[in-house]
């Protein structure tokens, strides 16, 4: 066997064993299960220009463990514009979802949807589930791909440290690091790919309280993120839709800090 076949090899082992320990932690026992939820609604001035954002992706929008459901980042961003517009959230996300699942059941449900905003969270679970980078980003690809099709402006939450995760075995916290960083990378190659469609930073600078403050962050499950941490994530996501409502050409991420292609 040559030693690239080699390296493939415990490559793939690596992941299945790194798999295995996530879908362990996900299934303990002595930590509570927090129910999905649905952020859509209609929310801000009943006078102001109407706004249909829909929203596709993972837990990271069904915000399990975040009380009160206003909480979550998608009734933030719903806060911040609703003194200017009339907000339609319809969230076809799913807890738990990795990128086949949004291509196979989501996107034909969002095409359907005559929004203005499409915003998509996932990879997630992807990294953490064994998903090979390669078919993540084909995926990714493919879904991207047919929202800009349908929908004025397409926004992409990037992947933050899932090494920080504290329900995660400590051997599995900097394999879930590497895995993060290579799937945010996939996320920004991909969006590259796509004039006008946005990304959100989601390491470096703002992201600390993740790691410096874990149990802040994360909810009682300590595998979702809190309501603090649905704060962070609202942070992101507001200069993200903000760019896109003023169409900024050909860029790739936001804010202005963002990081270039690795």
């Amino acid at each position: 066997m040559s030693q690239s076949l080699r390296l493939i090899g415990r490559s793939a082992t690596a992941v299945a064993v790194f798999a295995g320990q996530v879908l362990r932690a996900a299934h303990r026992q002595d930590f509570p299960s927090h129910h999905n939820q649905d952020p859509s609604g209609v929310f801000g001035d009943p006078g102001g220009a109407r706004l249909k954002i829909l929203l596709l992706g993972d837990s990271s929008i069904t915000a399990p463990g975040v009380v009160p459901i206003d909480n979550c980042w998608p009734r933030r961003l719903a806060s911040h514009l609703g003194s200017r517009y009339q907000v339609e959230l319809v969230s076809v996300a799913v807890g738990g979802a990795k990128t086949r699942d949004v291509l196979a059941d989501q996107v034909p449900r969002a095409l359907e949807v005559e929004a203005r905003i499409a915003l998509l969270s996932v990879g997630a679970n992807d990294a953490l589930r064994g998903t090979s980078i390669q078919r993540f980003e084909s995926e990714l690809d493919s879904i991207i791909g047919s929202l800009v099709k349908h929908v004025d402006m397409v926004g992409m939450s990037g992947i933050g440290d899932l090494g920080t995760v504290p329900r995660l075995p400590d051997l599995a916290r900097a394999f879930a690091r590497v895995r993060a960083r290579s799937f945010d990378g996939a996320i920004r190659r991909v969006v590259a790919r796509h004039p006008g469609v946005l990304k959100s930073r989601h390491w470096g600078r703002g992201w600390e309280p993740f790691d410096t403050h874990a149990r802040f962050a994360f909810a009682q499950d300590q595998f979702h993120a809190s309501g603090a941490g649905h704060g962070m994530f609202a942070a992101a996501a507001i200069p993200l839709v903000e760019a896109l409502l003023v169409r900024p050409a050909r860029v790739s991420e936001w804010p202005g800090n963002h990081e270039s292609a690795k």
